[in-house]
């Protein structure tokens, strides 16, 4: 079985950074912020998180750009 390696996801002056909210999951704010919800792993990553659901008061990072997939 083979698995793909996804690089870090440099920080960036443009990345959004955002207080989570009761009933937020990684796949609703992908889908806000890049209009795809399967990008929800890329936040994940980013934020070094390994689940959808998330917590009220997190402070997350939403990368400008999906240009490092």
């Amino acid at each position: 079985m083979s698995s793909k390696y996804y690089r870090n996801i440099p920080e960036t002056e443009s990345d959004i950074y955002v207080i989570t909210q009761w009933g937020d999951r990684l796949d609703s704010l992908a889908n806000e912020y890049y209009g795809d919800q399967h990008l929800w792993w890329y936040i994940a990553k980013a934020n070094n998180l390994k689940f959808n659901n998330l917590e009220e008061g997190i402070t997350l990072r939403i990368p400008s750009t999906t240009d490092f997939i």
